[in-house]
């Protein structure tokens, strides 16, 4: 892909109604871009349906959810859970009496992890029992949904795996030291991905965050052809990230977090939908916007291109609710700061050398360097620390401002979706936002 491909109108049609099915192919834990979908789907009275990724015993077996876990989960959704356990990803799998990838790379250590090495024969059986695993349990989960959709009915199917990181000690010090770290303690993070350690978690994210989209469309196959044949109509989407444009010079301009390492995995999932339309299946992901939630807390600094999101909302003609927010994220600044101070520093940043060079859409996903972090994390740190509270940020208030946005609009343009990828930039979100609440 040689250039982002912007939403630039709000959608207008709407085919979804009472009776059609919504799935959630993918749990629905905390706060995050699912629950945005979830909501709209709801307003407009559709059958939700989700899934689980299940639970792991104390033996790390995966099981289903337990009767208490199941009504909690379905409460959470506001639907019936088809209990087929759904992790995804293949470290935790392994032909019987073999070691799984987890026990393989469990005693790494920090001090020798980049000169281990790994039986990649044996990997590659690892990664087929984990996908057969896998591909089993969508054949049952297939089975009871396909009893649970009418004929003539629309279905729109939600993929929302995402993830791949592997559960050993040493990575999470590791991670660490690529996305949070400065000075001595920074990590290139090319160096991790030149280890076995980063070919397997590259190989790992591919399996979670993409090839479960496959797995998807190939196994609703039956359903899809069926609703087809008796009238209905079948869409699939997906959340995908690829950067973002926001407002840098008063235009929009697309930039992008680095390093991040997931990018690969989240281009695959674009060429799966790609694929997917050529054969006449309208499938979408969807380039979302830069937010914080549980998961990408880690990584520091991914934060800072939410604030021109403010911008985007008075520039978008938001009047007097766009005013609303700046000053809902000027009440949680301390006195001696301002809001306009804030936005300065992200100018700065945004202006600076460094980051400009980070700015090249052809080569994402980039590299990090001790100049970025340097750059990055300073920016990130000195902005929090202008803050009352370090668990109420302006990021807090636009995080939930843009999920509001990208529900509706994702909602409504799968109804009749322009491409199989399409990003969703500040000024189709500071739109549909202030349409919401003009």
């Amino acid at each position: 892909m040689q250039a982002p491909i912007p939403l630039r109108n709000l959608p207008q049609t709407n085919i979804f109604r009472k009776g059609d099915v919504f799935v959630l192919f993918g749990e629905l834990f905390g706060r995050g871009y699912a629950n945005g979908l979830v909501n709209e789907a709801r307003n407009a009275g559709m059958t939700i349906i989700g899934v689980t990724v299940g639970r792991r015993d104390e033996n790390n077996a995966l099981r289903a959810l337990t009767a208490e876990e199941l009504v909690t989960a379905e409460a959470n959704l506001g639907g019936r859970i088809i209990n087929v356990p759904l992790m995804a990803g293949f470290d935790l799998d392994a032909p019987v009496g073999t070691p799984t990838p987890n026990d393989m790379i469990a005693n790494f250590t920090l001090k020798g992890w980049q000169d281990e090495k790994l039986d990649w024969d044996h990997i590659e059986k690892c990664r087929a029992a984990g996908i057969k695993r896998f591909k089993d349990s969508v054949a049952q989960v297939m089975g009871q949904l396909d009893g649970m959709i009418p004929d003539g009915s629309n279905a729109f199917f939600a993929h929302t795996m995402a993830g791949g990181i592997l559960k050993v000690k040493v990575f999470l010090a590791i991670a660490n030291r690529v996305y949070k770290g400065r000075g001595e303690r920074f990590l290139p993070s090319q160096t991790l991905l030149d280890s076995d350690l980063g070919k397997l978690l590259l190989m790992n994210f591919d399996e979670v965050t993409a090839n479960t989209f496959q797995h998807l469309i190939e196994g609703s196959a039956a359903i899809r052809n069926r609703l087809e044949k008796s009238g209905g109509q079948v869409r699939y989407t997906a959340y995908g990230y690829h950067g973002t444009e926001i407002l840098i010079d008063d235009q929009y301009q697309w930039q992008t977090y680095t390093s991040y390492t997931q990018g690969h995995a989240k281009m695959r999932l674009e060429h799966i939908a790609e694929a997917a339309w050529q054969r006449g299946i309208k499938a979408t992901v969807y380039n979302c916007p830069e937010i914080r939630t549980n998961s990408s807390d880690i990584f520091v600094g991914v934060e800072l291109s939410l604030f021109p999101l403010l911008n985007a909302l008075k520039k978008e003609h938001g009047g007097a609710w766009a005013e609303a927010q700046w000053q809902a994220c000027r009440a949680v600044l301390q006195d001696s700061h301002t809001l306009e101070d804030l936005l300065q520093k992200i100018d700065h940043y945004n202006a600076s050398d460094v980051m400009k060079t980070f700015r090249n859409f052809a080569a994402w996903p980039m590299d990090n360097t001790a100049e970025l972090a340097d750059v990055m994390i300073g920016t990130s740190d000195a902005i929090t620390d202008m803050h009352k509270n370090r668990g109420e940020l302006v990021t807090d208030i636009l995080s939930a401002l843009v999920l509001e946005g990208t529900g509706p609009l994702m909602f409504h343009e799968t109804s009749n979706p322009a491409g199989p990828v399409l990003w969703l930039n500040h000024d189709i979100i500071a739109k549909q936002l202030n349409k919401t609440h003009g």
